[in-house]
This record gives C-alpha cells, sequence and structure tokens, in this order.
C-alpha cells in the first residue's frame, strides 16, 4: 500500500509538474522577460541575454531556488542558449521543465508523506484541501514576509531569505496541521502562533529599496506567480486523490 501511495504521488507530481510549466510560460515568464530588460537600466543587448547575477552559481543552487520560490531559477539565461544555460546548460524552457518536474514529484512524495505520517489519506473528496493548505505553507504564508520578485528588484542576503523561507515553511506546516486536524482548543492556538512567530520576528529585508523595475511589474509577477502555484497545489492535490481513489484503494 505505501508503495502504491508513493508511486501514485509520483505521478501527480509529473503530472503537476508539467501543468507548471505550462501555466508558468502562459502567465509568470513573460512578466520575467520584461523585468529582465530594466536590469541595469538599459535595454539589453541583442545576443546578450546571459546576465551577470548568475555567474557562479551552480545547477543546485539553482535548484533549490526554484523549490524555494524566492527567485525563480529561470528569471536568467537566454531563451536560444543550450549551453551554459540556466540548468545543467538546458535552455529556459527546457530546465524550466525539468525543475518543476522534481519539484512537482518532491512535492507530492511530501505530501503524501505527511499524509501516512498523520493517518489522513489524500482522496479526490479532500484532495483540493490538501493542496491548498501545502499552498498556504510553501507559498503564500512565506510571500507575506518575502513575496515573490522579479530580476532587478532589491533583496537581502540569498542565504538569509532561503533560511527564513525553509523556517517559516516548517513553522507553517506545523501550524496548519494543529489547525486543521486537531481538534483541541490548545492545539489551535499552538497552530496561529507558530504561523505568526515568524512574521513576528520579521523577514530579512534589503538596505536599498530602490530598482528600476516598475512596482507595478513587480506587483503583477507576485500575483501571477501566486496564482500559478496556487493551481500547481490544487491541481497536485485533486490528481493525487483521484489516483489514490482509482488505483491504490482499488489494489
Amino acid at each position: 500500500m505505501i508503495v502504491k501511495t508513493l508511486l501514485a504521488a509520483i505521478v501527480a507530481g509529473l503530472i503537476a509538474g508539467v501543468f507548471m510549466t505550462a501555466a508558468q510560460e502562459l502567465r509568470v515568464t513573460p512578466l520575467i522577460l520584461h523585468a529582465e530588460e530594466f536590469e541595469g537600466g538599459e535595454q539589453p543587448a541583442a545576443g546578450h541575454e546571459e546576465h551577470s547575477s548568475l555567474n557562479g552559481v551552480s545547477p543546485l543552487e539553482k535548484l533549490l531556488a526554484l523549490i524555494s520560490p524566492i527567485t525563480p531559477a529561470y528569471a536568467h539565461g537566454g531563451e536560444h542558449e543550450e549551453e551554459g544555460g540556466i540548468l545543467f546548460g538546458m535552455s529556459r524552457f527546457s530546465g524550466t521543465l525539468l525543475a518543476n518536474l522534481v519539484t512537482g514529484a518532491g512535492f507530492s512524495l511530501l505530501l503524501a508523506g505527511i499524509s501516512l505520517v498523520v493517518g489522513h489519506r489524500i482522496t479526490l473528496a479532500n484532495g483540493a484541501l490538501w493542496g491548498a493548505c501545502g499552498w498556504l505553507a510553501v507559498h503564500m504564508l512565506p510571500a507575506l514576509g518575502l513575496p515573490p520578485e522579479l530580476p532587478g528588484f532589491p533583496a537581502a542576503d540569498l542565504g538569509e531569505r532561503q533560511t527564513w523561507w525553509a523556517l517559516t515553511v516548517l513553522l507553517s506546516a506545523a501550524g496548519l496541521y494543529l489547525l486543521a486536524l486537531r481538534g483541541e482548543l490548545v492545539s489551535k492556538v499552538a497552530g496561529l502562533v507558530l504561523i505568526a512567530a515568524p512574521h513576528a520576528y520579521g523577514a530579512p529585508q534589503p538596505l536599498d529599496i530602490s530598482s528600476n523595475v516598475p512596482a507595478v511589474l513587480g506587483a503583477e509577477f507576485a500575483v501571477a506567480a501566486l496564482a500559478t502555484t496556487l493551481a500547481f497545489w490544487i491541481v497536485l492535490g485533486v490528481v493525487s486523490g483521484f489516483i489514490n481513489d482509482r488505483v491504490v484503494r482499488a489494489g
């Protein structure tokens, strides 16, 4: 049963990853490309699409940047690059697709593992709720302190942001568990405290907030990124529940 559940999670994650890539290409990536035109205060020269901000950045760091939605891993690098591109020498789209497949499978396995540990199966009936909770823990609640950012936007130290994001995700997930699955009043109060704790401490912020990128473009990107990830998590939860009901339970 456990093996079938994990295999079902991988399939659901891959499907959600493909969906995520399509959604990003439709709405998120065009905003990133637009924002790149403002970097350095001038229009990018033709044929010069590789930006110095990724020089010396390893593929692992790029993948981690995608998993923790602080800076999109595909935010830089030319669309037509085949060598030294955004991820493992791939083009922008190929790197994005691969990263989304890996991320989708990873998040799906994590969601399935949590459901097994807490003893609440993911089904078609509750799949959307599981997905919504995943989105809240991984994206929406951390975005209250560190909203999705475009290339060229000012930001604090990457390591500090990723550390704050990781702790916020862990505390938010624990808080949501206490709020959603525990009935005791003290558990619900503790859940609220855990969710609020990282925001009370405060996310790392840059000292200089000046940017060439228009603020309205940044706001539009934040909304598009959060809406895209919400759709990703809902698809992930619903597909996971569907597969669990039709395959895992039937087996």
